[in-house]
């Protein structure tokens, strides 16, 4: 008998009996996540505890925490703490992964990509199911890819119309390859935990910062405290909901069928809302007073070559079999 034939009280006291629960208890899942809790990446997580809850008659309970309270605000800490079982579900970045597993830093590659078909061909193909199994080696199971989305630079100082407009700016970044794409560029990269971007931001310790406008700059109100925009699409950032594998380990089967499909269909809807604030967003930030740039094809072939050493230096790190395989997938979504 499969947990889809089974409903009601029966179901709930057969998931009770295997997760060693009385009959009216719930086992509480912690997930944890970067962001704070008007983000799509909250909005994904809490979906997926809905859906949770509902696809075990209340058997499976998520609690979500934002802004990485978890791992005391470090967001780079998260991935690691679900790899050794300290937590138990995460919803991260891969950017944010790299320090664990430099593989990661492969969608992100500058210029890597043109659109989201091309996205969708790494994400959720052959080439994602690479980066799950080296995941799978650091004790951390993909259940489903997310959407952080293209990443445009925002500043308090200048418009970003050509790289030698980056220079001498202290940029906000998330991880290390950022470091050396803003160095490619001559700006001045500052790694800080997005807990603490808004402030220094607002108080001037850094001059601007680098997000997806659906997921972060629109949510988190970074218009509120940054004047310019450019439209670069310089960087693409998917998130994933992972689960500890000694979790994982602890379901059966069925269990385990119920816990990917609901991840699935809730980072399916995050996706979905995070394009449509992407696709809203230009306008929006306009009426809220920004200036937003979108470069043209010759500005954005500018961009790609200053930024060409960064790829280098990275491609070299993640592999040329990795490399290569998200290469091939995205000429074939051409």
């Amino acid at each position: 008998m499969t947990f889809a034939r089974v409903s009601g009280t029966a179901l709930a006291a057969a998931l009770a009996g295997m997760l060693g629960l009385g009959a009216a208890g719930a086992e509480t899942l912690r997930l944890s996540h970067n962001t704070g809790d008007t983000t799509t990446w909250h909005q994904g997580a809490e979906k997926f505890g809905e859906l949770l809850a509902e696809r075990t008659d209340g058997a499976l309970d998520v609690r979500v925490f934002p802004n990485a309270q978890l791992s005391g605000g470090d967001q780079m800490r998260q991935a690691e703490m679900v790899g050794r079982g300290a937590l138990d579900l995460v919803v991260t970045s891969a950017i944010n992964v790299t320090p664990l597993v430099p593989e990661m830093a492969v969608f992100s590659l500058p210029y890597l990509y043109a659109n989201y078909e091309q996205v969708d061909a790494t994400t959720q193909g052959a080439p994602g199911e690479m980066l799950a199994d080296i995941l799978l080696d650091k004790g951390i199971v993909v259940l489903a890819w997310g959407e952080n989305g293209f990443r445009e630079v925002t500043n308090n100082v200048r418009p970003i119309r050509s790289p030698e407009d980056m220079r001498g700016l202290n940029m906000r970044v998330a991880g290390p390859m950022y470091i050396d794409v803003m160095n490619a560029l001559g700006a001045n990269p500052q790694q800080m935990q997005w807990g603490e971007t808004m402030s220094a931001l607002q108080q001037g310790v850094v001059d601007g910062q680098e997000n997806p406008i659906g997921a972060v700059i629109i949510p988190q109100q970074v218009y509120e405290v940054q004047k310019h925009l450019t439209a670069w699409h310089y960087s693409y950032d998917p998130i994933f909901l992972g689960i500890s594998k000694a979790k994982w380990d602890s379901y059966d089967a069925d269990m385990q069928a119920i816990l990917r499909e609901a991840a699935q269909d809730a980072m399916a809807y995050q996706r979905e809302i995070t394009r449509e604030g992407t696709a809203q967003g230009i306008a929006f930030l306009r009426e809220q007073g920004m200036e937003v740039y979108e470069p043209s094809a010759d500005e954005l072939a500018a961009f790609r070559t200053a930024t060409q050493p960064a790829f280098d230096q990275w491609a070299e790190r993640v592999g040329p079999e990795i490399v290569g395989a998200f290469q091939d997938a995205i000429s074939a979504a051409n």
